[in-house]
């Protein structure tokens, strides 16, 4: 392990001006004020611009136009570059294919299984759907109603059901190849998606197994009938297909984007789903539906490579090995830091962008590779985002039950979200238990 320089603490305080204003925005508004989705009101682009500035403030041995060119050297990333060009291209796909075709993948996999499964088939159609969307939130928001309108007809526990969603969301969240926190993660790291894909499925898919084990124990005891299943279209499942197929046989993830946009295109245009002009709508609002995301990958390049030039890396590289020793603890730390990172931002791609610099730093020192990198970042993220109470998927999931009349309380479903509980369990034996040599050959 390389030495590490002391470093200054005080060049960390733009992330923690961020954390304050952001956390304490968000609990008088969701808490005090009792503002529906409060977290979400908060204008997160605001509130790292006021981190920005803080950062801008620092370090006096610079000049300002010196501090203009470090952060823009950071905002020029090649990986920052990349990765803004791969979240307009998933905003495009998703705006051509909407959420029809998601349902027609939903539909299609309850479809085929005896109703005293459908708990199970939820937590399963989730995880599918989220790893072809490439959206958590989204695929909550498909299929919440579906989970409550099922649970209401067939005597399920409301709260088991979109718990199986949050669940299944969430296992997308981590593998899909379009999902923005993969991308943040690869990207940031400098690793291939398919070997970021490989590293994490191995931790992924023995809590999924469980999960759906749990589940089908759970819920059988409480089925009473039936339910009907809407019509669907088998076609519009195409674009998702060739998606989630590109990816896994390593095609190049402009390529595959490419791909799907251009076959949900044809598919939506030619089966009269939708016409060219709303679907060129579509891929307009596709794209400005990732600004937001791509503002936040801008602002903090450049907060982080201020924060860098300071010395704040350094202090808080210094603080993290004083704790965690050797490859194993390394490894716990990067957990741990996009942990906390995550529980203060409320969004797992900020918290990764975030995180990108200082887990890079860390892997240097540690010896660890960049793929191994990228998956604990993004599978410790989920793990937080999956059961915070104040997350955008449990908000989501909440509002949508709410919606249908289904009065749910976030304590309610947090007890029942097996998958985030079972997939930080396979996360630490990833780390601690499993020989190292196995876990290269996986």
């Amino acid at each position: 392990m390389e030495k590490v320089k002391r470093g200054s603490a005080a060049a960390l305080l733009p992330i923690a001006v961020f954390v304050v204003l952001y956390l304490g925005l968000g609990i008088i508004m969701e808490y005090v004020l009792k503002i529906d989705m409060g977290f979400y009101n908060i204008p997160i682009v605001v509130v790292f611009l006021v981190a920005l500035l803080v950062a801008f403030l620092q370090n006096r041995e610079l000049s300002f136009d010196k501090k203009i060119d470090v952060a823009a050297r950071g905002v020029g990333d090649r990986n920052i570059f990349i990765m803004l060009l791969i979240f307009l291209e998933a905003g495009i796909f998703v705006g051509i294919v909407g959420r029809g075709s998601a349902q027609s993948v939903a539909y299609f996999m309850l479809s085929m299984i005896p109703a005293r499964y459908a708990v199970a088939v939820l937590f399963i159609v989730a995880c599918l759907v989220s790893v072809a969307m490439g959206t958590s939130v989204g695929t909550i928001t498909l299929i919440t109603p579906i989970a409550v309108e099922m649970s209401m007809a067939s005597g399920f526990s409301p709260a088991l059901c979109v718990a199986s969603v949050i669940g299944g969301a969430m296992f997308g969240d981590n593998l899909s190849f379009i999902s923005d926190t993969t991308i943040a993660a690869c990207q940031g790291q400098g690793c291939e998606m398919r070997d970021k894909f490989r590293e994490n499925f191995a931790i992924a898919l023995p809590a999924a197994i469980i999960s759906v084990i749990v589940i089908l124990v759970v819920s059988m005891s409480s089925f009473t009938e039936g339910f009907d299943v809407p019509g669907y279209d088998l076609i519009q499942i195409i674009p998702y297909v060739i998606v989630l197929a590109g990816g896994i046989i390593g095609i190049n993830v402009f390529v595959v984007l490419l791909l799907g946009i251009v076959s949900g295109f044809l598919i939506m245009l030619c089966t009269g789903a939708a016409t060219a002009t709303a679907l060129l709508g579509g891929m307009g609002a596709g794209a400005a539906g990732m600004f937001e995301t791509a503002m936040v990958a801008i602002l903090v390049s450049a907060i982080c490579a201020l924060i860098r030039e300071a010395g704040g890396f350094e202090a808080l590289l210094a603080a993290i090995y004083n704790v965690f020793k050797g490859r194993k603890g390394g490894l716990l730390g990067m957990g741990i830091l996009v942990v906390l990172l995550d529980i203060a931002t409320a969004n797992n791609t900020v918290a990764i962008v975030m995180a990108n610099p200082i887990a890079s730093d860390m892997a240097k020192n540690y010896g660890i590779t960049p793929k191994k990198t990228a998956s604990i970042l993004d599978t410790f993220s989920c793990i937080s985002q999956g059961i915070l109470p104040y997350g955008a998927q449990m908000l989501v999931a909440l509002s949508a039950a709410a919606s249908l009349g289904c009065g749910l309380s976030a304590f309610r479903i947090i007890p029942l979200l097996f998958y985030p509980y079972l997939l930080l369990i396979s996360s630490l034996v990833f780390i601690f238990v499993i020989p190292e040599r196995k876990k290269e050959k996986a």
